[in-house]
């Protein structure tokens, strides 16, 4: 078997070398780079002329100068260079969220520090042979199945709360949106994050937003 290719860029030179361990424990072969231009440049060079493997993916970091993530994710595709991402964050930032997965098609985003649970299923996501549905996330969030289940028992009020978290408002801003008091807005939204099953507003749109919802 041939073994998992990662290439991980992130500016924090502790958590590289914590998510090297970690998945160098698990029989991945791993590169990084600290700087995303330096990425960048020895990605457009191993993609000349060389198909990439199937077990190979990339993590990035969302936030980090000079280039960001998302703009590094943008200038590989300019190049022709297309490889399942993973985005990692330390902001829960949810509309960087948003434009992650429904923009760029990401595989995943999650937010540090890093569970093992949601790195490894985030792996496996990104691993899947091509030809199964990316919408059938086999994750942490569940099956499609169970994912409707959780967004049926949820109040139209619930409803409506946890969709404008999704779009990044803050609960002062949803109250004055909706026209509600700001303790029923977080009424609303812990029960709603707690039907839905998400640990964060990171895991809520990474829930909502892979499945469409």
């Amino acid at each position: 078997m041939t073994p998992r290719q990662i290439y991980v860029v992130d500016d924090n030179h502790e958590f590289r070398d914590s998510l090297r361990f970690w998945l160098e424990g698990f029989g991945c072969q791993v590169r990084d780079w600290g700087d995303p231009r330096d990425a960048l440049q020895s990605l457009a060079r191993v993609a000349v002329g060389t198909p990439w493997p199937e077990s190979t993916c990339l993590m990035l970091d969302v936030r980090m100068p000079e280039l960001s993530g998302l703009d590094l994710h943008d200038a590989l595709h300019e190049r022709g260079i297309h490889l399942p991402v993973i985005y990692m964050s330390g902001h829960a930032d949810v509309p960087l969220a948003v434009a992650a997965m429904q923009k760029r098609g990401a595989v995943s985003l999650l937010e540090k520090p890093l569970d093992d649970a949601a790195l490894s299923a985030a792996l496996d996501r990104a691993f899947a042979p091509s030809d199964l549905d990316p919408g059938l996330d086999t994750d942490v969030e569940g099956s499609r199945e169970e994912f409707d289940r959780r967004a049926q028992s949820l109040s139209p009020r619930e409803r409506q709360v946890l969709s404008l978290v999704v779009k990044g408002l803050m609960n002062k801003h949803i109250a004055d949106e909706i026209k509600l008091s700001l303790k029923s807005v977080e009424l609303y939204r812990s029960r709603g994050m707690r039907k839905m099953k998400a640990r964060s507003v990171t895991e809520l749109t990474r829930i909502m937003v892979s499945r469409r919802a």
